[in-house]
């Protein structure tokens, strides 16, 4: 097929969709018949601070200096397969100019239109194709996702609010059935990682849908006709249960509005040449009602095979779903229909991708990508779709793109081992897409604390050049997110305050701030540590062990109060006038919001000491040095070992892992019991893995 048969009609995005090209490393694609997804691997480098003990003889405890960083990064760009010729014109084109080495490469290619587009992509780019499996490629994909992709797996219920529920990751993924919907229907018993079987498949779907909907309306495009059905009443064509009976068919269970026969009024209606136009079917009620008919009776196939094999979980993907709520709404329906609501359907916010993901895999095995967790960098990836079309929002991208990018992290996470049961854990307390009132609170204090954000970015890094333009454009992005979230709450999966922070922490780091506060934490930490001794000595002329408890408790409680950075803080810390005890002062009184200081003082009075505690550090400055420590070191003169948890990562002013460490030596020169438990491991400082500013041990 020669080049000049592709079309080429496309406005590439000014944002390039293609981010990256000149470290790409890797590329695989899985080309269909109406969508293509590619997907690369690529190097970022960035600055960060790095944190050493080297002094310039100023007094300061660490010194902070920057350091290149390089991170691995999964980028897919979903586009239509029509415009496949100009998108690998632009790839060859960037590789030309950036000279990167992309030819003599090999691209692993999945889908149907693999064999179609060989010849093309050969020749754009001057690669040898490798053809993978096409099932293959999506277990594997889906199997990647469920494993890494928190949130990725949500239950659709159209007239609940919100109309998203999602889920943790799952620990026991397997087994479970995978319905892929394309062109025809594939039915995929998955067992393990290498364990699967096709153990069935229909002819009739997503074809058979635009297919005849082709035939039935004027809809040009797969998704015209999806517009179509939203707007339809399929009772217009349908036969119902009461158009037989006059109402429900009790005896048998089926209620009056249950469809009897899809398209079952058409057959009724005598249609003439003469006849006038207003007694045509609509092409809106024709539309919706072959959806429905198609999606139900995916459904109950779904449902057959899911109970012929002993399988509780069913996914489904494919181009046919696309994130489509009328689509999600019936297979739901007909899912929760034949099992009596046994079984509930689960949906994939990144289904459309589970080719890409796999053909990239198969040719990544040499880098053990097993051995590394991956997170979605919520600042390069497109959101799901507004559940109400009449108000749909299309992504914060070009219109004719939708992007997905995944930053791989240092090592392979694994769950707590103290979680009692990480299948029902939930790391936030609430969740922002249920309570109006709080998300509407919470989404404006991130606005109006955006500009703060924007003034700190330039501030810590006032002497590099364009500064303040990367400054700008953060700003831009995260309003834009938030944005998107006002409009639509399950964009991104779970709404709750940890996200909104991880993503303003992934939109900072995407504009090269990746360590704004470093230079207010470091500040913050030596004035914190020339008031430790007073406050040491304040707790320990306290004779009474239950007062002495109960100050030690309020201490971690106003360490807190030092939270972000806060301007006043600095103010005082920067007069010399700072007191902790001021804060301790605007505590509330008890009971506080969170109350099991009872509890806590009951164990501790009428038990053995704790063998180990693990306290999850947050603030740096007064919280950890004032809050904190002093905290640890009364469980240390108990017995208890301790170990200070910090995250690897920075994130807002939390202290990371390099600042504790530091710090910890520090303390160990102004307190014998710090020192002590220090040189014979009973006090430990680790690493938590993660660089978010909300703890979740999953």
């Amino acid at each position: 097929m020669t080049a000049k048969s592709y079309a080429r009609s496309i406005n590439l995005p000014t944002e390039n969709a293609f981010k990256n090209l000149q470290t790409a490393r890797r590329f695989a694609i899985d080309v269909g018949g109406s969508l293509a997804k590619l997907a690369y691997t690529a190097t970022v480098h960035r600055k960060t601070s790095l944190v050493s003990e080297e002094s310039d003889d100023d007094g300061s405890l660490y010194q902070v200096s920057d350091t290149d960083e390089t991170i691995v990064r999964l980028h897919f760009v979903k586009f239509e397969t029509k415009f496949i010729e100009s998108c690998l014109d632009f790839i060859q084109q960037q590789s030309d100019a950036t000279k990167s080495p992309l030819r003599e490469k090999c691209i692993k290619v999945t889908g149907g239109g693999g064999y179609k587009y060989t010849d093309l992509i050969q020749e754009k780019l001057g690669v040898q194709v490798d053809r993978e499996d096409e099932i293959s490629c999506l277990i594997n994909g889906c199997n990647f996702l469920l494993k890494n992709i928190p949130d990725e797996v949500f239950t659709y219920q159209r007239h609940e609010n919100p109309e998203y529920k999602f889920q943790a990751v799952d620990m026991n993924v397997f087994p479970y059935l995978l319905v892929n919907i394309g062109s025809g229907v594939s039915f995929i018993k998955v067992e393990s990682e290498d364990k699967f079987e096709r153990i069935s498949g229909t002819a009739t779907g997503g074809g058979t849908f635009w297919g005849l909907g082709s035939l039935l309306t004027k809809a040009k495009t797969f998704d015209d006709l999806l517009n179509l059905a939203e707007k339809g009443d399929h009772r217009n064509v349908d036969m119902l249960v009461k158009d037989i009976y006059g109402g429900a068919y009790s005896t048998i269970g089926l209620k009056g509005d249950i469809i009897a026969s899809s398209f079952g009024k058409a057959a009724r209606s005598p249609r003439t040449p003469s006849q006038s136009e207003e007694h045509n079917f609509k092409e809106e009620d024709l539309a919706r009602s072959l959806l429905l008919s198609i999606s139900n009776d995916i459904g109950q196939l779904a449902c057959l095979y899911a109970k012929l094999h002993s399988l509780k979980k069913i996914y489904f993907g494919g181009y046919f779903i696309r994130g489509h709520p009328l689509t999600m709404h019936t297979i739901t329906f007909a899912i929760n229909y034949w099992t009596k609501g046994e079984i509930q359907p689960m949906f994939l916010r990144h289904e459309g991708y589970l080719g890409a993901i796999g053909a990239f895999l198969k040719g990544a095995t040499e880098e053990d990508a097993d051995k590394y967790s991956w997170e979605e960098n919520f600042a390069g990836s497109s959101g799901l779709a507004h559940p109400k079309p009449s108000r749909q929002v299309l992504s914060t991208t070009d219109s004719e793109f939708d992007k997905l990018e995944f930053d791989r992290l240092e090592k392979n996470l694994l769950p707590c081992p103290l979680l009692l049961d990480g299948d029902s854990y939930l790391p936030d307390t609430v969740d922002l897409t249920q309570d109006t009132l709080a998300r509407e609170y919470w989404l404006q204090c991130f606005k109006d604390s955006i500009e703060k954000q924007e003034e700190q970015a330039i501030k810590s890094q006032s002497t590099v050049d364009g500064a303040e333009k990367r400054a700008g454009q953060f700003k831009h992005k995260y309003l834009d997110r938030l944005e998107t979230l006002e409009r639509n709450p399950c964009a991104y999966g779970s709404l709750n305050v940890r996200g909104l922070l991880d993503m303003r922490s992934h939109c900072l780091k995407e504009f090269n701030f990746t360590d704004p506060y470093s230079q207010q934490k470091q500040f913050e930490n030596e004035q914190a540590l020339k008031h430790l001794p007073k406050r040491l000595k304040d707790l320990d002329a306290l004779d009474n062990t239950e007062e002495r408890t109960f100050a030690l408790a309020r201490g971690l409680l106003a360490g807190n109060v030092f939270d972000w950075g806060a301007k006043e803080v600095a103010a005082i810390m920067e007069k010399g006038d700072f007191n902790f005890e001021d804060a301790e002062s605007k505590l509330q009184d008890r009971p506080w919001l969170m109350d099991n200081y009872d509890d806590w003082m009951k164990k501790r009075s009428c038990s053995k000491n704790y063998k180990c505690c693990v306290i999850f550090c947050d603030n740096s400055g007064a919280d950890i040095i004032l809050g904190v420590i002093p905290f640890a070191r009364d469980l240390l003169k108990t017995g208890t070992k301790v170990i200070l948890c910090a995250n690897s990562k920075p994130t807002l002013n939390d202290v990371t892992f390099q600042e504790l460490s530091i710090i910890l030596r520090f303390v160990s020169l102004i307190c014998p019991v710090i020192g002590k438990a220090l040189s014979e491991g009973k006090l430990v400082a680790m690493a938590s893995g993660q660089g978010s500013p909300c703890l979740d041990l999953s």
